[in-house]
């Protein structure tokens, strides 16, 4: 007999795969790479932050993280630079370049996803959050490696699910 969560699982990855794929197509739109949005809407509407927090809000591996900064920082978009205080870390902040393409990109996407998103109320968003917060932590405490889990705060893979033009940090 199969097991009754094979049904919802395959839908969602089936949702994810879609999702991830409706995204992409518009981020490429926008001239850029899902990780290279990634980056700029992190860091967009902050101080900036050191190279170790921005992989740990960014869905980027680290092996691919610094060729995304090295692409972003040779079109003047962002700037690395050394922490006085301990020179093994690196601070990465938004030029006003950058800050302007953010403060273009981030909404452009957001009016994208809108209508997607607008097929669910105010209340199933708010349910199918909590499903799949509440799955996620088991996944995380049955044996998932917390570093490897994508920490929701401040987040967003080439899309985002807040719905104002500035991300909380």
């Amino acid at each position: 007999m199969a097991e009754a969560f094979l049904r919802t699982l395959r839908s969602l990855v089936t949702c994810y795969q879609a999702f991830g794929a409706y995204s992409a197509a518009h981020v490429r739109q926008l001239g850029l790479t899902p990780p290279q949005f990634d980056v700029l809407v992190t860091l967009g509407n902050t101080e900036g932050m050191s190279c170790r927090e921005l992989g740990e809000r960014t869905l980027i591996t680290k092996g691919t993280l610094t060729g995304v900064l090295d692409r972003l920082e040779a079109r003047r978009l962002l700037r690395r630079t050394p922490n006085v205080q301990d020179r093994r870390s690196v601070f990465v902040q938004l030029t006003p370049a950058g800050e302007t393409l953010f403060a273009k990109i981030f909404p452009s996407h957001v009016s994208h996803l809108r209508p997607a998103f607008g097929e669910l109320n105010a209340r199933e968003l708010e349910t199918l959050e909590a499903l799949l917060g509440r799955l996620t932590r088991r996944f995380v405490a049955d044996g998932g490696a917390a570093a490897e889990v994508p920490s929701p705060k401040g987040r967003m893979i080439a899309a985002s699910h807040r719905t104002t033009s500035r991300p909380a940090r």
